[in-house]
């Protein structure tokens, strides 16, 4: 098994597997719960993306309103760099700042699990 080759527009060809959907769902409630803010899931696996880009969507339009430095912090936390959102607006023309913001924490957050799954089955 070598290193996942996950980029930020072929997301969804990782997104298949339950397991790998409920690890990225619980690492982005992780990251946000941190730092106090909640991310809910419904539980329906097929439109899990959908569902959690829309609900980062309302929340990170909300921290920019609210709470910009707590956005920041969040974005830290899950070490997304301003190059990372570049990319990604050059690979989604059509999604706006925010949305743009909120695939790239479930892209950077399902690197994550894939990674730690990748390092675990090594050992």
């Amino acid at each position: 098994m070598g290193l996942p080759d996950i980029h930020s527009n072929n997301v969804q060809t990782y997104l298949d597997r339950e397991e790998i959907i409920l690890d990225t769902i619980a690492q982005i409630m992780k990251d946000f719960g941190m730092f106090g803010v909640e991310i809910h899931f419904s539980g329906n696996i097929e439109q899990a993306y959908p569902e959690m880009h829309q609900q980062l969507v309302g929340q990170i339009d909300r921290l920019l309103i609210d709470n910009s430095e707590l956005l920041m912090s969040i974005l830290y936390q899950v070490d997304i760099s301003d190059r990372d959102l570049a990319r990604t607006q050059l690979d989604f023309p059509r999604y706006n700042q925010v949305e743009v913001i909120a695939h790239q924490i479930i892209f950077r957050d399902l690197k994550k699990v894939l990674f730690r799954r990748y390092f675990k089955s090594q050992q």
